[in-house]
């Protein structure tokens, strides 16, 4: 069945859903932008490999061997497998300082006979299908540095349209209030422009799975951090999560 979405409804709606709501904004949150972060220029690529179950082992092995050649044209910010979430996948996330910059990357990948040779020849068979998308942190969020190793967590958002204007300042609460817990650290917020659209991306880092649940079972416990959830998931319409485990060659560890 096919579905047949009224963008031009949409967008009407959005428009005044975001006049509404913008005033109220900035006066609950003054650090908050009234959008993403594209005036800054950097952004992150989110990219996911789905691997032929067969063949996992291999693309491991493969991509540990030779991304040096990769990292040499851009900076890599993470790169995992999916323990729980998504079987047989790899996430990774690649920065670049403007899209200039990922254009002449791509193009120096694609004229590099060792890169080429040694590596996408024989990974592509590799796949089942890829995904990615551009993300720009949110105005009120830095890259976070884990005190030492751990699990990852990468929890998506599908918010309602608006952007950071409208669901910024609740949303924000909500983080701060699970990252001021303690049992985890916060390593990003992406609010996607490239992709699925009106997605924010957070990505948590965790002593350990265990250490994860035991926390969470705590501060859902606890007054102030439901009542921001409560405010935050009404702008929300759906959310999943993965849990990720790095690789050996993952900056992010």
């Amino acid at each position: 069945m096919v579905t047949v979405f009224n963008f031009s409804g949409l967008l009407r709606k959005a428009t005044l859903l975001t006049q509404r709501t913008y005033k109220s904004a900035t006066q609950i949150c003054a650090s908050i932008s009234t959008g993403t972060q594209q005036q800054h220029g950097n952004f992150y690529e989110f990219r996911t490999y789905s691997v032929k179950p067969a063949k996992m082992t291999d693309f491991i092995k493969l991509t540990t061997e030779n991304i040096h050649l990769r990292t040499a044209h851009s900076e890599l910010l993470g790169y995992w497998t999916v323990e729980i979430g998504g079987l047989n996948q790899v996430f990774h996330i690649w920065k670049y300082d403007s899209y200039a910059q990922r254009a002449a990357v791509r193009t120096a990948l694609a004229q590099n006979q060792e890169w080429q040779g040694k590596y996408i020849s024989r990974m592509l068979p590799m796949l089942d299908k890829q995904h990615n998308e551009v993300t720009y942190l949110v105005p009120w969020c830095q890259i976070g540095k884990p005190p030492k190793k751990g699990t990852y967590e990468l929890v998506t958002f599908q918010m309602k349209p608006g952007g950071p204007s409208v669901w910024g300042p609740s949303f924000e609460a909500a983080v701060n209030t699970h990252a001021n817990a303690g049992y985890a650290t916060l390593i990003g917020i992406f609010h996607s422009e490239y992709g699925f659209l009106n997605q924010v991306h957070a990505l948590w880092q965790y002593e350990s799975p265990d250490n994860r649940a035991t926390g969470r079972h705590r501060i859902h416990e606890d007054a102030r951090v439901v009542a921001a959830v409560r405010q935050s998931v009404s702008y929300l319409m759906s959310q999943e999560n993965k849990l990720l485990i790095p690789t050996s060659f993952s900056p992010l560890k």
